[in-house]
């Protein structure tokens, strides 16, 4: 509802008390102190017919049956009466629309009935005229009503569109955020656990083989830049004058796995690679799934398993699936948690991604073991 006045509102006053007002005045052939009080309540009335019509609408429906009552025949100033019903059509509740509809019918009634009182023969004529009148007043106002109903709820869907669309980015930029993490966690561990473990070998095997101290340093290197070149790659794509750039690279396919599995035997860690059933295409980031995963075990590995402990990866293609099984022989359930307990959780999340599984718990013969299964999509093809 309106919570102040508008222009319209004061002009629709003036008029009423000028144009109508006069002409009611004017037909009394005096100046009858009732009257102009009468005409100042029907304009005081109008300027309400927007911030309270009920209010207004029953003010000058009042005013009108009093006039009429003393007076005993109708005046300009009660068609003020159609502009109040179709103010109460466009802004009151619906019980006032119908009540004022129904007020409009029987004010048409008296209407009639006294300005044919010496004609009775016309009073069809003249209520039917008046009636209608009153029909078009509020059927205008409830057009009116309907519209601006219509404009509002519009207004309201489009608003409740922006924040949705406001909404979707701020998840679409959370979500992009925990995929971000998850790639630098995947990236940085894997790296940084394979680089400690060459260092460690490296140092003493630098005091009685030179050479072998050399190329340690040299694998640290290239596991180095690798690792930074995949650092550059997650964050460039925040940069879209990167975006096609030499910083991209083909998206993983799931035989790719190769050389991690030789990143880590570079460390001197046992590593066996079987690989079983032919080759599938995959959804885009499926294979930076099988990828990333495999960074994790192989990092879990390295970190838990112990020294001396051998590790199996085993990646099984079907027509329905792909398998991808990491073993080691180590310590299991006993060895110690870093307490960060976020490299799990992201391998669940990267395999739910696909509608795949990821099991990851000790074996019961000693070790540990994660097992990710990803369903192929249907008449997958097989890759050269």
């Amino acid at each position: 509802m309106p919570s102040q006045f508008r222009g319209l509102d004061i002009v629709v006053a003036i008029v009423t008390f000028v144009v109508l007002g006069g002409l009611t005045i004017a037909s009394q052939h005096a100046l009858d102190p009732f009257m102009v009080l009468l005409v100042i309540a029907f304009s005081a009335a109008t300027l309400f017919r927007r911030l309270s019509p009920v209010l207004s609408a029953t003010a000058i429906y009042g005013l009108a049956l009093a006039q009429v009552l003393i007076i005993g025949q109708p005046a300009a100033i009660d068609f003020v009466v159609l502009v109040s019903l179709y103010s109460l059509a466009v802004h009151g509740p619906a019980w006032a629309r119908v009540l004022g509809l129904a007020g409009g019918i029987v004010g048409a009634v008296m209407f009639a009935s006294m300005l044919v009182q010496d004609d009775p023969s016309t009073w069809t004529a003249v209520f039917v005229s008046t009636a209608f009148a009153v029909l078009m007043a509020w059927a205008l106002g409830i057009a009116r009503h309907s519209r601006a109903a219509q404009i509002q709820a519009l207004k309201e869907r489009a608003d409740a569109l922006e924040r949705k669309q406001s909404t979707d980015a701020e998840l679409a930029v959370a979500a992009e955020r925990a995929r971000i993490a998850r790639e630098m966690h995947d990236i940085v561990a894997h790296s940084l656990a394979v680089i400690i473990a060459q260092a460690d070998g490296g140092r003493y095997a630098a005091k009685t083989d030179p050479e072998q101290g050399m190329r340690t340093l040299e694998t640290i290197a290239e596991i180095g830049r690798g690792a930074l070149a995949d650092i550059r790659r997650v964050l460039g794509v925040l940069r879209s004058d990167e975006a096609d750039g030499p910083l991209m690279r083909p998206q993983p396919t799931g035989q790719d796995l190769g050389d991690i599995i030789a990143g880590v035997r570079a460390t001197g860690a046992q590593v066996a690679y079987t690989t079983m059933g032919t080759p599938r295409a995959l959804l885009p980031g499926m294979g930076v799934t099988l990828q990333r995963v495999c960074q994790e075990a192989l990092t879990n590995a390295l970190k838990h398993a112990g020294p001396g402990a051998s590790i199996v990866v085993t990646l099984q293609w079907t027509d329905e699936e792909v398998m991808l099984q990491v073993d080691d022989d180590g310590r299991g359930a006993a060895a110690i948690s870093d307490g960060a307990g976020t490299g799990i959780v992201g391998m669940r999340e990267r395999a739910a991604l696909f509608g795949g599984t990821l099991q990851a718990a000790p074996r019961p013969t000693g070790g540990y073991r994660v097992k990710l299964t990803l369903p192929l999509p249907a008449n997958s093809k097989e890759t050269p």
